[in-house]
């Protein structure tokens, strides 16, 4: 058992928003953004929304979902906004909301969603406890519900 505050957390309490200026050195051939340049981004922004619900390190254990569903451009800003969808004992489900737009004006678009699951871990680099989530909120309990879904559907692939 972790010796961290275990007190239930909202999922609000680890939001975590990520902008950055796409530049020329990031695009594929096509001149398109490179789809890992996109998931380093996602993979940091929900890093730090699982690090900031379990109040303890977190690594990355999956990406379970990626869906590109338009281009990203060179000059063109990209936001990834992270939030717990849903917390096992030691495994939390962020999800990742990617847009991009375009700052002369002001024009943006959703690009991506992502799902990703981290672990909490100790000093010893072991899984560890973290916080339930409080959903007192029914849009963060219909989020609980879909991820605790998507994790017993993994689980079933193993």
């Amino acid at each position: 058992m972790s010796d961290f505050d275990l007190t239930p957390k909202k999922p609000t309490d680890s939001d975590t928003v990520i902008t950055e200026l796409m530049m020329p050195h990031q695009v594929n051939n096509l001149g398109n953004v490179s789809g890992g340049e996109v998931l380093a981004m996602v993979d940091r922004a929900a890093a730090v929304a699982a690090i900031r619900h379990a109040g303890r390190p977190c690594v990355t254990v999956a990406i379970d979902r990626v869906d590109f569903r338009e281009p990203i451009r060179t000059g063109e800003l990209v936001t990834c906004s992270a939030r717990v969808n849903y917390v096992g004992t030691t495994s939390i489900e962020v999800g990742v909301r990617v847009d991009a737009e375009n700052p002369l004006t002001g024009v943006k678009r959703h690009t991506n969603t992502c799902l990703l699951t981290f672990v909490a871990i100790d000093d010893a680099h072991r899984p560890t406890r973290v916080p339930p989530l409080d959903l007192t909120d029914p849009d963060d309990r219909r989020r609980y519900e879909a991820g605790r879904k998507r994790r017993r559907r993994r689980l079933e692939l193993t």
